[in-house]
């Protein structure tokens, strides 16, 4: 029981994260979530402890948890990482693509397309950084997806910071661009497109940017 409850948390925290409801810097007081969760503080610490471990979240002896602001020298070792691990990833994609695999990513793209056109921001940043997730996961690679969520989630949280207008029509065109290439099996364009997709973003961000600040009590109402 109480696993399942500090997964709750975990989970809860980090989605609010994802979705920029929650802003880096902002403090996490123990009390305020277990007041919240209705739990203790015990469990609270345990979800802190995890989230640390996935640096969403720093803690400071003292001062207690905060949602981790990474530098901007992180934010480029993150998008270089991820450059590195898709380009392969869309090279092995590629070979063992499938008329099925390219179906479940063409609903993907319309997914996000119709989010992007609602301005459903929260619904638009999950389903974005996911389309990254769903070729590891439709490869049968779980291993990969894992990680590339985790980078994704360090990535939502350096957008926020450091993003200066919405990218998310670009982004939406450009996989289905990338799609186009997977399905006609041209792994050199397919791999281009990646790299440029994901140079774009990164040249999309502002790195003297302020960072904003919210209120824990208003992410997760």
């Amino acid at each position: 029981m109480e696993s399942s409850t500090t997964s709750f948390i975990v989970e809860s925290l980090t989605r609010a994260i994802v979705d920029h409801r929650l802003h880096p810097g902002t403090k996490l007081a123990e009390q305020k979530l277990a007041d919240h969760f209705g739990v203790s503080r015990t469990l609270v610490r345990q979800a802190l402890f995890q989230l640390a471990q996935n640096r969403l979240i720093r803690l400071e002896p003292a001062r207690g948890a905060f949602v981790a602001a990474p530098a901007a020298n992180e934010a480029r070792q993150v998008f270089a990482v991820r450059r590195m691990l898709e380009a392969e990833m869309t090279r092995a994609f590629v070979r063992e693509v499938t008329p099925a695999k390219i179906r479940a990513l063409k609903e993907h793209v319309a997914q996000e397309k119709a989010a992007v056109e609602k301005e459903d921001v929260a619904g638009r940043t999950e389903l974005l950084g996911d389309f990254h997730v769903r070729m590891a996961e439709l490869m049968g690679n779980e291993v990969l997806a894992q990680m590339l969520g985790e980078l994704i989630s360090r990535c939502a949280l350096i957008t926020l910071m450091y993003q200066t207008r919405s990218a998310a029509e670009h982004s939406n065109d450009e996989h289905a661009e990338i799609v186009k290439a997977l399905a006609a099996k041209d792994e050199e364009r397919a791999v281009r497109l990646m790299n440029e997709h994901l140079l774009h973003v990164e040249e999309n961000l502002t790195f003297d940017r302020k960072v904003p600040t919210n209120d824990i009590s208003m992410a997760l109402s």
